[in-house]
């Protein structure tokens, strides 16, 4: 657990400090700045999405798992939670919900929180987690500084679901599996891809409903790759 509360820390220290400088901030400068995250969000989904040896495979869980997600509209589920710690905490915030949302998706969609996990719960080996943390704390700066203090709470998040990832690691080896985790790069990198399509505001993608896809992809390469 030790890389969770670590990442977790970090991106509750990366938004305090972007909402103290979100403050100071000019409008404009807080416009550039989330357009850089959202190009470097871009291009960090691309690189992930074009990494995969199967695209046909990625793409078909990436459709499986919309489908999935819209209707259980997961989405929906995660902007109550938003809402109910908004209304919890008095914020007056108008991007609360979007700021956790957002910050929530991109911060445990991907390969590097499922190897991360892993290391941690089984070898109790951190490193890539405490890797992820930086990024996650410098992503955090940029976020909280323009979409508020809703970014914060999603180190809720992360300690909830990173962490029962890692305590549930011993008993999921088989993510180890090279095909496991190409599969779960390359899907995770095209909801990636859609977080900084959101941040660029060219669109507004229910990224929540995409989540079921790495379930979708684990699954696939865990049973062609036996």
């Amino acid at each position: 657990m030790t890389g969770t509360l670590v990442n977790a820390s970090t991106v509750l220290a990366g938004s305090l400090l972007g909402l103290v400088a979100g403050k100071r901030l000019p409008e404009r400068l807080k416009t550039i700045l989330m357009q850089g995250l959202g190009l470097s969000t871009i291009v960090i989904g691309l690189q992930m999405a074009l990494s995969g040896r199967e695209p046909l495979a990625a793409i078909g869980c990436l459709l499986m798992g919309a489908l999935t997600g819209e209707l259980l509209r997961i989405e929906q589920g995660v902007e109550r939670i938003g809402g109910w710690l908004k209304e919890r905490t008095g914020s007056t915030s108008t991007t609360f919900v979007r700021g956790f949302v957002s910050a929530s998706v991109l911060y445990l969609t991907g390969a590097m929180m499922i190897v991360g996990c892993i290391q941690d719960g089984t070898v109790g080996d951190p490193s890539t987690l405490l890797i992820k943390s930086l990024l996650d704390g410098f992503a955090s700066i940029a976020l909280a500084s323009t979409l508020g203090v809703g970014v914060a709470f999603s180190a809720l998040s992360v300690l909830v679901v990173q962490g029962g990832l890692t305590l549930l690691a011993s008993h999921l080896d088989f993510l180890r599996e090279p095909a496991v985790l190409g599969a779960v790069t390359a899907t995770g990198g095209m909801i990636i891809l859609g977080i900084g399509i959101n941040l660029l505001e060219m669109a507004r993608i229910r990224i929540g409903n995409f989540l079921p896809a790495l379930l979708y992809a684990i699954a696939w390469a865990a049973w062609f790759s036996r």
